[in-house]
């Protein structure tokens, strides 16, 4: 599959990506390669493979979701560089 440079531009548009006309010629041949070589992925037969998340055989090891006591107000704003008797205080972000 031959890229032209004008594919690789509108892939880097795409990306959001700022790349020099020198760049353009450098990477348009890696992404040909990696295009080829999801193209030979896509001739695996994966006909009775359950689709998983992870290569690895492993268990859910979150814990449980349980409901537990929070910090009260004043614990919270405790270690708070400005803070008044009830919010954290921080500095305008608009003008």
């Amino acid at each position: 599959m031959a890229l032209s440079e004008d594919d690789v531009r509108k892939l880097a548009l795409l990306a959001r990506l700022e790349i020099s006309a020198e760049e353009v010629r450098h990477l348009g041949p890696q992404v040909e390669t990696i295009l080829e070589f999801v193209a030979k992925l896509s001739e695996l037969d994966t006909e009775g493979v359950e689709p998983m998340t992870t290569a690895l055989d492993v268990d859910n090891r979150w814990r449980p979701d349980r409901v537990t006591p929070g910090l009260d107000r004043e614990a919270a704003l405790a270690n708070a560089p400005s803070a008044d008797e009830e919010c954290f205080r921080v500095p305008p972000v608009l003008g």
